[in-house]
């Protein structure tokens, strides 16, 4: 297996990565949005009628 970040063999001790720069550097990725998990948008997800944060239902 190799490191997904520079393709270097991986480190057990730090799998799936080659060192801890590697893990570093995917974990800023994340940090930074570089990596988005899609979502389906749902009908309630697009209605601008409600809005965001209003779960106050009296």
């Amino acid at each position: 297996m190799s490191c997904p970040i520079c393709k270097k063999p991986t480190d057990p001790t730090y799998r799936p990565f080659c060192s801890r720069r590697c893990a570093d550097v995917d974990l800023a990725r994340w940090f930074r949005e570089d990596y988005t998990i899609p979502v389906p948008l749902t009908q309630q997800d697009d209605d601008p009628s409600d809005p965001v944060g209003d779960d106050d239902q009296t």
